[in-house]
């Protein structure tokens, strides 16, 4: 397979996976945090960037390079790669998600979805063919099966219906899918909240043997046990030999939580969307640096990270910054957040080779204020 997966140790203590994925394009550590690069580029890093703060893979969406620039440019360029300048893994999804959030019910059946641009209001179709000549022409190393992402709450009827959907576009995914010596093609896990359907459509996905797995139609509004409920039970049947995938979720609890219940990669939009809202995650809980009560705060955003924002300059600096609206104060707080989650990745992966995972989520929890 293009793509592979290998289990490096298990923690006694919670049962987490760390492991590695091994991509065209080099590998990355597991459990892993993807920054979303959803047009080409991470908001606010360039690929060095990226690199400095431990990025071993990156997001981008299938979508949004449909609609802008063009899937034909950047192939044209010589793929996704090439295009923007970042020579480590690339993950694209499918385009559904967004899509399904610009359609109606009544635009989706079963040959794919009828939608109008949130750029122009042009009206477009995208079929899971369509959703794979895309992503084989971006050139990405692991691509996302076409899916209907089932929105919270559902009637299960509904839901139903969607899960048969997405395992039959599954299939012309497969079929329609050309690159397979350069690119994997993930399938992904739908059901809503409902265990049979969602068991259902693991074991029709798993049968399809794709080289990974991925869990959608999760962190759609939900609430956070209902996620986890969904995954206490979703990931023990999972293939234990490829990597499993939770869609869309990145807040620091998920990320611990996903962790302990053996998901292997993440990725959101979340650091980079609060951090350019000026709020950073620290070591003791969110701070919203723009406030006024930090306009003369001259100590570190947090004098427990080591990133070169938190070592070079002050809260005071950087709420200047934001609210003189000076792109730089945008930057810092979003290098900061990418930073700081994956940093926290890089503590779950030790906290699971010291079988120590579950007293790490007790010691982060407390820090950080959450309520266990």
């Amino acid at each position: 397979m293009t793509v592979t997966y290998e289990l490096i140790k298990t923690c006694k203590q919670t049962g987490a996976r760390l492991g590695i994925v091994h991509t065209p394009h080099g590998s990355f550590e597991t459990p892993a945090f993807m920054p979303v690069g959803t047009q080409g580029t991470v908001k606010g890093m360039s690929p060095d960037e990226l690199k400095e703060v431990g990025a071993g893979i990156i997001l981008s969406n299938t979508y949004h390079l449909y609609m802008r620039p063009g899937h034909s440019i950047v192939k044209a360029a010589g793929g996704l790669h090439e295009f923007m300048a970042w020579d480590r893994p690339i993950l694209t999804d499918s385009g559904g998600f967004q899509v399904f959030s610009l359609a109606k019910r009544s635009d989706i059946n079963d040959e794919g979805v009828v939608f109008r641009s949130h750029i122009d209001g042009s009206k477009h179709f995208i079929s899971p063919e369509l959703s794979m000549e895309i992503q084989n022409a971006l050139g990405s190393d692991i691509m996302m099966a076409f899916d209907e992402c089932i929105e919270y709450p559902v009637e299960y009827e509904y839901a139903k219906k969607a899960t048969e959907r997405t395992a039959q576009w599954a299939k012309r995914c497969i079929n329609a899918h050309k690159n397979t010596d350069t690119q994997a093609l993930f399938g992904i896990i739908q059901g809503g909240m409902f265990e049979d359907l969602r068991m259902q459509s693991a074991k029709e996905l798993i049968n399809m043997d794709f080289p990974g797995y991925a869990i959608g139609g999760l962190s759609v509004g939900e609430p956070k046990p209902e996620m986890y409920r969904v995954l206490d039970f979703l990931t023990p049947v999972m293939p234990v030999e490829k990597p499993r995938y939770l869609m869309g979720v990145g807040s620091p609890d998920c990320l611990v939580e996903g962790a302990i219940r053996g998901v292997d990669m993440f990725d959101c939009v979340l650091p980079t969307r609060i951090g350019r809202n000026g709020t950073i995650m620290t070591s003791s809980g969110r701070m919203i640096i723009r406030d006024s009560q930090y306009a003369e705060d001259f100590t570190s955003p947090d004098p427990n990270c080591g990133c070169k924002v938190c070592t070079t300059h002050s809260r005071a600096y950087i709420r200047h910054l934001l609210k003189a609206k000076e792109i730089l104060g945008l930057r810092l707080t979003t290098y900061h957040n990418i930073y700081f989650l994956l940093d926290l990745m890089k503590s779950i992966r030790q906290a699971i080779m010291d079988d120590r995972l579950g007293d790490f989520r007790n010691e982060f929890f407390k820090s950080y204020g959450y309520e266990k």
